[in-house]
C-alpha cells in the first residue's frame, strides 16, 4: 500500500491551485473541467482539492478548516524559511508565526491558506537526513 494523496476540501478549487501555486511555487498537475477537483504536482504523493460542493453531493459535510485551532497542518520543507514565508505573504496567506528557530534544530514558519488550513513552512531537521 501507498500513501497517494490529501485533499482538501475548499470553496474554490481553482483559486486554490492558483494561491498554491503563488504562494509555494507548485504546479498544478490535474483540474477537471467540473472545476470541482484538482491536483498538484508534489511528487509521488499529491496535495489534491475538492470542492465542498462536490462533496455535499457525495453525502458527505465537509467542515470548515480552523488555523487557530488546526486537527492537522500542511507541511512544506525549504532551505529558506525567510523568503518562503514572505512569498506566502505575497500570495495573500495570512502570516501565523514568522520564521523562528526551534529548540530540534529547525526553522518554522506558519501561515493560514485562503480557506482556514494550517500550513508550516519550515526547514530540514538538522542532523536528520532528508530521504528525497
Amino acid at each position: 500500500m501507498i500513501f497517494r494523496y490529501t485533499i482538501l476540501y475548499v470553496e474554490d478549487v481553482a483559486a486554490s491551485l492558483d494561491f498554491y501555486g503563488q504562494a509555494f511555487g507548485l504546479e498544478t498537475g490535474f483540474l477537471h473541467e467540473s472545476g470541482d477537483y484538482g491536483e498538484l504536482v508534489t511528487g509521488d504523493t499529491r496535495l489534491a482539492f475538492s470542492s465542498r460542493k462536490l462533496m455535499t453531493s457525495l453525502g458527505k459535510s465537509p467542515g470548515r478548516a480552523d488555523a487557530k485551532a488546526p486537527v492537522f497542518e500542511v507541511a512544506f520543507e525549504t532551505d529558506d524559511v525567510a523568503t518562503a514565508i514572505e512569498r506566502a505573504r505575497r500570495a495573500g496567506a495570512s502570516v501565523l508565526q514568522e520564521p523562528r528557530e526551534e529548540p530540534w534544530g529547525q526553522t518554522t514558519a506558519y501561515v493560514r491558506d485562503p480557506d482556514g488550513y494550517l500550513v508550516e513552512i519550515c526547514s530540514p531537521v538538522a542532523g536528520v537526513a532528508n530521504p528525497g
